[in-house]
């Protein structure tokens, strides 16, 4: 008996607002849960993720699009949390992991590949300037790069 496959269903790519809306709520619901990044979001944050969603969807459809009005700052908040529970670089690599899979899982194509690569740097510079601001009240250099395991984290599979 000759079975045929078909041919994989190729995911469009991120196209606008009500994409990244979509892959953002999906994201944070897996983030949320993940017992590793989850309570940053849940017990030390407080998130309410209708009230996140709105502004974190501006900050990347300005990120892929340069359409929306984002003037924010992601450090800010990220130091406040790492002031209460510090964030190792293995909670950005696993933050890292969770976006990669989640854009992967719903599209592909260049702003899909530009997400991922954005959402990298981001988790790069968020910690490298954390480090950083924490060394001079430890007396002990910030590390100034994320370790490999760390950014290894996003590739092992997840979902």
């Amino acid at each position: 008996m000759n079975q045929h496959r078909a041919a994989p269903r190729r995911r469009a790519d991120i196209a606008g607002r009500e994409d990244l809306a979509l892959l953002l709520r999906r994201f944070y619901t897996a983030a949320f849960a993940d017992p590793r990044i989850g309570p940053f979001f849940t017990q030390i944050a407080g998130t309410d993720l209708d009230v996140h969603l709105p502004r974190i969807t501006d900050f990347w459809e300005h990120a892929l699009f340069r359409t929306a009005d984002y003037r924010g700052s992601a450090l800010a908040p990220h130091a406040a949390l790492h002031s209460v529970r510090p964030m190792a670089a293995e909670d950005f690599g696993r933050w890292v992991q969770l976006w990669r899979a989640t854009v992967d899982g719903l599209h592909e194509g260049p702003f899909a590949e530009r997400a991922k690569a954005q959402g990298e740097r981001v988790a790069l510079t968020l910690h490298r300037r954390l480090a950083r601001a924490e060394a001079p009240l430890t007396g002990r250099p910030g590390p100034g790069f994320v370790p490999l395991a760390a950014l290894e984290l996003r590739s092992a599979s997840v979902l």
